[in-house]
């Protein structure tokens, strides 16, 4: 498998991305997909792992760092700011139409955890992405607001914007306004806060599981009021009539979200649980990666195909 450093521009900001392309040569342009890193991480971390089981599998894949985040460019760093989350989704799709190696109409995007919200959008407002799929998906705005299993009181996210509005009050006044940690110091701690979900984040993020220099530990505070308007939920009606995948640990505490969307969705629709995985599980466990990346692979099969994309032309 042949992997490829590039930049593209998404608003203005420089995105870097891996692209990864099978090691056997085509018979013509490849089908590709998208792949959107969760909330702090990078392309290095489990979006390019899954870019990589897609390229093994006869796509061109584009595994890409967040405006503000890893390699890509933008300031303050750390910030998420979903409409340019969005933005980067669309500036990848059209990064890949300049790709000799690509089908500009067969591209579909694979948005894993946060980026599977952000994606919900970006699929909703651009009909060049010709097929959907998410894995343990989750709205990172309705995560901050309501938490992960949505019981979260909510005089908490209140508690953070009261916090994000200190924040740019220093900012002002040209102090220092500091940033959101996201991990506590031990996985006691992360248990504590968070039970079993907090933990493996933990994990993942802060030990060998998972451990990367430039995944993100901390946000930037405007990050939480540019969350507090957010809803990646109101784009899915719009997603159909192209086709929209949920793949979903059956012991994943964010399901509720997945269940939400697959209610919402208007076109084809699948919600597939790998039984026994958690959400964290399909980030880096081998045993439930492999049968996701086996239905992804399907999916993406059976809709970037050329028959799809005239079917789909000629019914706008």
């Amino acid at each position: 498998m042949a992997r490829t450093n590039v930049t593209f521009d998404s608003a203005g900001i420089p995105i870097a991305a891996h692209l990864h392309l099978p090691d056997a040569p085509a018979p013509g342009p490849l089908p590709a997909v998208v792949v959107g890193h969760p909330g702090t991480g990078v392309k290095e971390q489990t979006a390019g792992t899954y870019a990589q089981a897609l390229a093994d599998r006869g796509f061109a894949a584009l595994a890409f760092d967040a405006a503000y985040q890893g390699e890509s460019g933008g300031a303050p760093r750390g910030l998420e700011d979903p409409a340019q989350r969005v933005e980067d989704f669309k500036a990848a799709v059209s990064y890949l139409t300049t790709r000799g190696e690509v089908d500009a109409e067969r591209i579909g995007v694979l948005g894993i955890c946060a980026s599977g919200g952000y994606s919900l959008s970006a699929a909703g407002g651009d009909h060049r992405i010709r097929a959907l799929a998410t894995v343990s998906g989750v709205d990172v705005a309705r995560q901050f607001r309501f938490g992960a299993d949505g019981a979260q009181d909510p005089a908490l996210f209140q508690s953070l914007l009261d916090a994000a509005a200190l924040a740019r009050t220093a900012a002002a006044r040209g102090e220092d306004p500091g940033a959101m940690t996201m991990f506590p110091d031990t996985a006691e701690q992360a248990a504590a806060l968070g039970g079993e979900h907090g933990v493996e984040g933990f994990e993942y993020y802060c030990t060998a599981r998972g451990l990367h220099e430039r995944s993100a530990k901390s946000l930037a505070w405007p990050s939480i009021d540019k969350l507090a308007f957010f809803d990646a939920f109101r784009a899915v009606p719009l997603i159909g009539p192209r086709p929209l995948l949920q793949i979903v640990g059956s012991r994943a505490i964010t399901s509720w979200m997945a269940v939400e969307v697959h209610h919402l969705a208007t076109g084809p629709k699948e919600l597939h649980w790998i039984e026994g995985a958690s959400h964290v599980d399909l980030y880096d466990r081998k045993e439930y990666i492999d049968p996701a990346v086996d239905r992804l692979a399907d999916f993406f099969t059976a809709n970037l195909t050329a028959d799809l994309t005239t079917a789909l032309g000629a019914g706008r």
